[in-house]
């Protein structure tokens, strides 16, 4: 398959800042060494005030799911997106009321791809925002039949994504291509090529297509979001980097033409027998970048997230739900 490239006119951010509202992990005891990087405590103590937080703080719950709450300040203006839901129907939106979190100031709901445990928690957010015509960015392939093959051939179905009668009075806004949000200060990558020799997709996966179980190895509906932080670079927020978490930065700084990454944060889908074979290509393709802070999470396996970890120690932070990020 071919991608044609479109590049974006990305705007410069002031600031950024990302909330993690569900991973895989709690740590609410480790000491975090990098002042852009806030635990929950901390930071909902500072933002709340004392009063609010002994009456109605909450620690956060971590399941097998992602989902980030994405702030960027450009202009003066604050835009506030909601990348990926969680696995469950209320856990991301339970942690988020937990913090203190006002869901009302999202604006658009971006889903990374359409697997179950990105898109979980969608009606239960589309209720607690609520606001009509809440756009949701998706593609069309999040609407296919999944599941994933075992060792003996049989296919485990994963649930059905949310159709658009279900969703409403949000909307979906279906794209292929690179689409611009918070005033042009965030870009979704739209359909990411396939560049490295090394990053083969999800060889487990099935479509269900004319009757019968296919491969569907490349899960096309693969996005991430991505912004330009001033002074800093490019943020990168993967959701499971199914097209490669390598081939996700190349495509981020082609669309954008800016070189520079400060960050890379998300899902690298390490894990697994089929996956971890390619660590070590990973690592040191990733460490070639020179990102600033990188924050492996969910499917990225703690096979991929030691040898993160010892490859750039520096740059390494250990995700936990509730961690807030600030650039």
């Amino acid at each position: 398959m071919i991608i044609s490239v479109k590049s974006v006119s990305l705007r410069e951010a002031e600031s950024l800042e990302v909330i993690c509202l569900m991973d895989n992990c709690v740590d609410f005891t480790s000491s975090i060494s990098r002042r852009e990087v806030q635990g929950v405590r901390t930071w909902v103590a500072k933002r709340m005030g004392k009063e609010w937080f002994e009456k109605n703080f909450r620690l956060p719950k971590a399941e097998h799911g992602l989902s980030m709450l994405v702030t960027v300040i450009c202009d003066g203006k604050q835009y506030s997106v909601l990348f990926d839901t969680g696995v469950s129907r209320e856990g991301a939106v339970s942690n988020a009321h937990g913090m203190g979190i006002n869901l009302g100031q999202i604006e658009a709901v971006v889903l990374s791809h359409g697997h179950y445990d990105h898109f979980g928690g969608l009606l239960s957010f589309v209720k607690a925002i609520g606001k009509a015509d809440l756009p949701i960015i998706v593609h069309e392939d999040m609407f296919k039949t999944r599941g994933v093959a075992s060792a003996n051939g049989s296919v485990r179905r994963y649930p059905e994504f949310p159709r658009e009668t279900k969703i409403r009075p949000a909307k979906y806004v279906k794209t292929k291509e690179p689409y611009l949000l918070a005033d042009d200060a965030l870009v979704v990558t739209g359909e990411i090529p396939r560049e490295t020799d090394f990053e083969k997709g999800y060889v487990q996966h099935r479509a269900f297509v004319d009757g019968e179980w296919r491969p569907d190895p490349w899960v096309w509906d693969d996005r991430a979001l991505v912004v330009y932080v001033k002074n800093k670079g490019l943020v990168i927020l993967s959701g499971c980097a199914h097209a490669g978490i390598v081939n996700t930065v190349l495509y981020a700084r082609q669309i954008t033409g800016i070189e520079k990454v400060h960050a890379i944060i998300g899902g690298f889908h390490l894990s697994g027998k089929e996956c971890e074979g390619r660590i070590g290509k990973t690592v040191e393709m990733l460490k070639k970048f020179k990102p600033e802070l990188i924050v492996p999470m969910h499917c990225t396996g703690w096979r991929g997230a030691f040898a993160i970890a010892n490859a750039m120690p520096e740059a390494f932070v250990w995700n936990s739900v509730g961690n807030l990020y600030a650039f």
